[in-house]
């Protein structure tokens, strides 16, 4: 049986003849590449062309490797220019955008000149033509004028080089045929590892039939339904189906990629082979103290590139489950970057657990999988209510007139051409500074920052070629970062429309300019669309039609499904109590002192584990210590208080949920703030925690970007309140709830204390298995707790 292989003509190149030492400098001219795919200087010099001018023309090749295997080359060329008057005469056009002075560019990067090549070799080959032209132009994305580098190749030439390049790729496609053979057979028979729920049964089906007819779907499924799995194993067998190339579980949070790890692993002790990789951000991979990419400050950087496909083919050998540990062990023996390893092994993986960013970010995402829409991906976005604001801060982008500033101190004395120009873009925001202090609002709107940029790409063009000089390593960390950050500001202007507002607050050295992203539909659209399926799934989607109108550019076509919970309502009391508030204008200590008696009134009703849930450190505290004042002077009381502290780590967070034992001899009541690292991402069961007692509703405060949010979706929507604070709060209160009942043997109160949570508008965000819920006050909450856990004891 013969097989078939398919690489892009980028990848091929890339991974084939790359060589030598990974550096800061290199990166700096990646980015650029990376960034401005697409650009308006790309596409207006494709446009300049005229009619003789085509833009972005697939081209593919098949090559016979021996009778099993045949590599299809396949990709897009920038530009094929034919001329009228002899049809035989063509050139291929690589462009390439830089802020790099065109003047210091003397060569062709090679790797350039190679993927020119590649698709000169298809296009004659597809018309027979003896000889054509190769051309890669570089455009200066400041100035937009263009260097080129032109060569004239014989089809000989072209043919000769090009099979040598397609046949070093063989032993790899050769592996990955018969890996995908074990795969798809491993696939076929695996079973599900448990006995099937009702609705994790509906819920797999729905992704399924997404999958199979290309679609996308919005899931609500509560807690303890088993997303993870749920999600994941019909999207394998979706796979072995061939209607799945590769799955992207995207998370927000470590402790949901460890869930998705793990659930790998169990599928794969029930006889499922195949890889999973999870990506680690570079700084907790790098093995310095610094992640300084140079090789005369580090010896895996310094030829890189020459070791790390051997590294790459030991590992797709041995490995499986490929996760942190895994990484830094070959990237040890073998001396290669363990970040840019993982990258690279990415690419021979079935399963990739990251986060968000490696497929949204407009800066980091994984460039590799999405040049040429050939891959057939399938996206798993896991808890994806934290997208909307995860996704307004990749597709936004803002400087800080302190960063100007230091930069100018430092290259002042020693690049004084380099330093006028950042001095000149710090002044722009000082200047926006003032004219705000003018007006004498918080914060104002700018209409128009297109002078501003041009500053910008003047002084990073300098600044780009200032980074290829030699330096101390703080005076690059500096410029860099502000390179950097310069650079995203400008290619978020190549963003811009309706759904971005420009704004500026702040003083002095904190005085800031922002590129607002209030809508990102219609940026995570476009990457979206370069996949099979996308299935977004979270236990607290509600109401789904803001997360559709705000996740999807196309929301009439997706979609929606609501799992209902598979758990006993009778394991549950919800309550709201209407005689406290946690309104601003209502916080005083007789209100605390009111919250510290209703804590109190229901943990007597069962010794055990119970989070309170408080809307700021400052409000929590000020609960804790009403609370306290009281409990703690009895003597004997059977009773620890903890208290979740400002940036907590690791070992912090870890030892806080250690507190929360299985069957407690005492009561453990911790105190933690609503929205944070406590009321999301959790896994506490059991008796691990048999209450959440949630004060307030979760609103953000006010502040310019939510005041931006509510002044825009009025204007939209008509509900510009909803969209700004009444979901975004709901959201933490329902995520705060969803730590209780998380398994079928789970038994446990949640209470809402706040007046507003009686109100329609609130009461309409409730999740169907919230509902009914009972309306308490202070006289009957403690007899209704009381009763609540009689009934439990007399239903065991």
């Amino acid at each position: 049986m013969k097989h078939e292989v398919r690489v892009s003509v980028r990848n091929l190149v890339e991974f084939i003849l790359r060589n030598g030492d990974i550096s800061q400098k290199m990166g700096v001219m990646q980015d650029v590449d990376a960034m401005q795919a697409g650009s308006r200087a790309h596409r207006k010099l494709q446009k300049q062309g005229g009619s003789n001018y085509r833009a972005e023309v697939s081209l593919k090749r098949k090559i016979e490797i021996d009778e099993t295997l045949d590599i299809q080359v396949e990709g897009r060329a920038d530009g094929i220019i034919t001329n009228p008057a002899d049809e035989t005469d063509i050139m291929i056009d690589e462009i390439k955008g830089t802020f790099t002075k065109l003047e210091v560019i003397e060569t062709a990067d090679i790797l350039h000149v190679a993927q020119a090549d590649c698709y000169a070799c298809i296009y004659a080959n597809l018309h027979e033509l003896e000889k054509i032209n190769v051309r890669v132009t570089y455009i200066h994305l400041e100035t937009e004028m263009v260097k080129t580098f032109e060569f004239l190749r014989t089809r000989e030439e072209l043919e000769s080089w090009f099979q040598e390049l397609v046949h070093q790729y063989a032993r790899w496609a050769k592996w990955q045929i018969e890996w995908q053979k074990l795969r798809d057979e491993t696939i076929k028979t695996l079973a599900f590892p448990y006995e099937y729920r009702l609705s994790q049964k509906r819920m797999m089906n729905g992704v399924y039939r997404s999958i199979d007819e290309g679609k996308n779907i919005f899931i609500q499924a509560p807690t303890g339904t088993g997303k993870t799995l749920g999600t994941l194993f019909p999207s394998i067998k979706a796979m072995g189906q061939e209607n799945c190339g590769r799955i992207f579980y995207l998370t927000a949070k470590t402790i949901t990629r460890t869930v998705a790890e793990d659930t790998g692993k169990l599928l794969q002790e029930k006889g499922l082979r195949m890889k999973f990789i999870t990506l680690t951000a570079k700084e907790k991979i790098c093995p310095l103290e610094e992640c300084l990419c140079q090789p005369d400050t580090c010896e895996r950087a310094r030829g890189h590139f020459d070791r790390v496909n051997e590294a790459i083919f030991d590992m797709i050998h041995h490995e499986d489950q490929i996760d942190r540990a895994c990484i830094l062990d070959y990237a040890g023996r073998y001396q290669v970057c363990p970040f840019e390893f993982q990258l690279d092994i990415a690419l021979w993986c079935d399963v990739i657990i990251c986060d968000y960013n490696y497929v949204f970010d407009p800066v980091v995402y994984l460039k590799r999988f999405f040049g040429d829409a050939m891959a057939n991906m399938v996206f798993l976005v896991d808890e994806a209510h934290n997208l909307v604001d995860r996704a307004r801060e990749m597709y936004s982008a803002v400087l800080y007139r302190k960063s100007f500033d230091e930069v100018y101190r430092k290259l002042k004395p020693i690049r004084t051409k380099i330093a006028r120009k950042v001095h000149k873009c710090g002044q722009y925001l000082k200047d926006y500074q003032e004219s705000r202090e003018e007006e004498g609002g918080s914060y104002a709107v700018v209409r128009e920052v297109g002078s501003f940029i041009l500053s910008l790409m003047r002084m990073v063009s300098d600044m780009e070629d200032y980074l290829q000089e030699d330096m101390a390593p703080e005076l690059r960390e500096t410029v860099t970062k502000l390179y950097f950050d310069a650079r995203r500001f400008i290619n978020t202007y190549d963003l811009l429309d309706e759904k971005y507002i420009i704004y500026t607050e702040g003083t002095d050295g904190e005085a800031m300019i922002k590129m607002f992203c209030v809508d990102p539909s219609g940026n995570l659209g476009e990457r979206i669309s370069m996949s099979r399926s996308c299935i977004f799934f979270s236990a607290t989607l509600l109401p789904v039609q803001y997360y559709k109108d705000l996740l999807s550019s196309k929301p009439e076509a997706d979609y929606e499904m609501y799992v209902d919970s598979p758990f006993r309502p009778e394991n549950r009391l919800i309550f709201t109590a209407g005689d406290v508030s946690s309104r601003y204008t209502c916080r005083n200590p007789e209100q605390y002192e009111r919250i510290a008696e209703y804590i109190r009134k229901i943990i007597r009703g069962k010794n055990g584990n119970y989070l309170v849930f408080c809307p700021s450190y400052a409000f929590m505290d000020n609960v804790f210590d009403a609370f306290t004042e009281k409990e703690m002077s009895k003597a004997g009381n059977g009773l620890q208080v903890f208290r979740q502290e400002s940036g907590m780590d690791e070992d912090a967070r870890r030892a806080f949920l250690e507190n929360f034992k299985e069957k407690p001899h005492e009561t453990i009541l911790g105190f933690c703030v609503l929205g944070g690292i406590f009321s999301e991402g959790i896994d506490l069961k059991a008796d691990r925690l048999i209450g959440a007692i949630i004060v307030g509703t979760g609103l953000p405060g006010i502040g310019s970007e939510r005041e931006l949010l509510k002044a825009y979706f009025d204007e939209k929507r008509g509900n510009g309140f909803d969209y700004a604070y009444l979901f975004p709060g709901m959201n933490k209160v329902l995520q705060a709830g969803g730590r209780v009942i998380r398994s079928e043997d789970d038994k446990g109160v949640i209470a809402l204390l706040d007046e507003r949570f009686n109100y329609s508008s609130y009461k309409r965000m409730f999740p169907r298995e919230w509902i009914p819920f009972q309306k308490l006050d202070m006289d009957s909450v403690e007899e209704n707790i009381e009763k609540f856990w009689t009934e439990q004891i007399n239903n065991l």
